[in-house]
């Protein structure tokens, strides 16, 4: 079996405030060590200014790209988005000329504060889950790029820090979910 070069892109705007986030990249990055991993809080999330041929190289190189974030507002962090739009440029990843994603996989791997059973058509958010990914599809669609699927984590609020037994529900979900994610992975 080839080598798959993995690129885990974490688009938390402040991952050391994070419980879930922090703790599955810290269980990708064990599980994981020949991925390349690019924290976006680390690299620009003072000022959102995304090195953009840095970045592009690091996706060109990519097979398997990994979008690890939480759901800020039933969508992905800003910064994140702002790395995408930088990043996926017209004759870069789209367009006539743009093919350097073409084939790649995509996999979208997020948690959100709120319980997974809140993201059903008839509860509190009013939607499933799978109704905030077509964003991300479509840019999947337009780049060339196959999405590969994605691992959702609820119930994973970082309001939980203060109290130990939330804490480590949270933490055992995590880390259930880094499984998952990893299988996901192993699977491509």
């Amino acid at each position: 079996m080839a080598k798959k070069n993995i690129l885990i892109v974490s688009g938390h705007t402040n991952l050391g405030e994070s419980v879930a986030n922090q703790t599955i990249l810290e269980d990708l990055q064990k599980d994981l060590p020949e991925a390349e991993f690019d924290y976006l809080d680390q690299l620009y999330g003072r000022d959102f200014q995304i090195d953009i041929e840095r970045e592009q190289a690091k996706l060109v190189q990519a097979d398997i790209i990994v979008l690890q974030f939480p759901v800020f507002w039933y969508a992905m962090p800003s910064l994140m988005s702002r790395w995408m739009e930088e990043t996926f440029q017209h004759g870069f990843s789209h367009g006539r000329t743009g093919d350097k994603l073409k084939g790649k996989r995509l996999i979208a791997s997020f948690t959100s504060g709120a319980p997974e059973e809140l993201y059903h058509k008839d509860a509190a958010m009013g939607y499933e889950i799978e109704d905030f990914l077509p964003p991300i599809k479509a840019a999947c669609g337009l780049c060339s790029m196959e999405f590969a699927g994605f691992v959702y984590t609820g119930g994973v609020s970082y309001q939980s820090r203060t109290d130990p037994e939330a804490l480590a529900a949270a933490k055992d979900k995590a880390g259930k979910h880094a499984a998952r994610l990893i299988t996901l992975i192993e699977k491509l």
